[in-house]
């Protein structure tokens, strides 16, 4: 990397464009922390009933927005919902968790339901995704269509004889290295199968900063790759400096997407992997695996 994209990605890191809660969030529910930490150092994200901690981002609409209640929360279900639209019109959304992460796992089950709505690219239809590592919401412009980060892609079966498989990987705004060399594609299919219907399906995410990430479907590792970095294309509207080429991409924000075809989530959780490592603070967990010092402070 060159010295350049080494001072711009160090901007960006002190500005929040990766590292930092979105700033003035119009939003109907409030920015409070939904965490709760389970005894195994699991964190939900998601309470099951509200939005709180979740910040929407709507192509169109400035972030903090849910035009047409897009996302819904209810009976321990976060939904994306298009009861309100008559048409998608490239309304492409995402939610995001309010808070940063670069070392951790992240698991959630998720399922297809009903059909796409009029407008819908065809490629898009049952077709979603969590974004990892991503910039932060409150640096995404009105008109921009996806978030740059490393989507953790999520695809239903089509009945249609075809192959379909889930937990891809694709790259709006970025590039990673597989078998340790470059690549430039767009989305890489993984080893999952196809699953048709409107079945549950377990996804989760092990990101260990730019250096590794993992892909498990229903608990089976499906893909692997390394080398993080921004850069590349599929992705527009959004501020160029947020986008050095091939400058190191370690952490971010995690946003579930609205692409037109209705989608459920439920049991998100987080286990961060980085944290206080001395035994003897207080705050000291063995599953971290990145040392944090400033963790351990009372």
């Amino acid at each position: 990397m060159s010295e350049t994209a080494k001072i711009i990605l160090g901007s960006l890191l002190l500005t929040g464009a990766f590292a930092h809660p979105a700033q003035a969030v119009e939003s109907t529910e409030a920015a409070t922390p939904a965490a709760a930490l389970s005894a195994d150092g699991w964190i939900s994200l998601f309470d099951g009933q509200t939005l709180n901690g979740w910040i929407p981002k709507v192509r169109g609409y400035e972030t903090g927005l849910n035009p047409l209640q897009t996302f819904r929360a209810e009976n321990g279900v976060l939904s994306v919902n298009y009861a309100g639209y008559d048409a998608f019109e490239d309304r492409f959304g995402h939610l995001f968790y309010e808070l940063p992460y670069s070392h951790y796992r992240l698991r959630l089950e998720y399922r297809f339901t009903g059909a796409a709505i009029p407008g819908t690219p065809g490629w898009a239809i049952r077709n979603s995704g969590a974004m990892l590592h991503a910039q932060a919401p409150g640096s995404m412009n009105p008109d921009q269509d996806f978030p740059i980060s490393i989507e953790f892609q999520f695809l239903g079966g089509l009945s249609d004889g075809q192959a379909r498989p889930t937990g891809n990987l694709c790259t709006p705004g970025t590039h990673v290295e597989l078998q340790g060399v470059l690549t430039e594609e767009h989305c890489i299919n993984s080893r999952s199968p196809t699953f048709h219907g409107d079945q549950w399906v377990m996804a989760e995410a092990i990101m260990l900063g730019s250096e590794r990430a993992e892909h498990l479907i229903n608990g089976e590792s499906v893909l692997t790759y390394g080398g993080l970095m921004t850069g590349g294309g599929v992705v527009s509207g959004h501020d160029p400096e947020l986008k050095p080429e091939r400058a190191p991409l370690a952490q971010g924000y995690i946003a579930l997407q609205s692409e037109g075809h209705p989608i459920e989530f439920r049991n998100i959780q987080l286990l961060n992997l980085k944290g206080c490592m001395d035994p003897e603070a207080d705050a000291y967990r063995p599953h971290f695996t990145v040392s944090d010092p400033s963790a351990c402070a009372d």
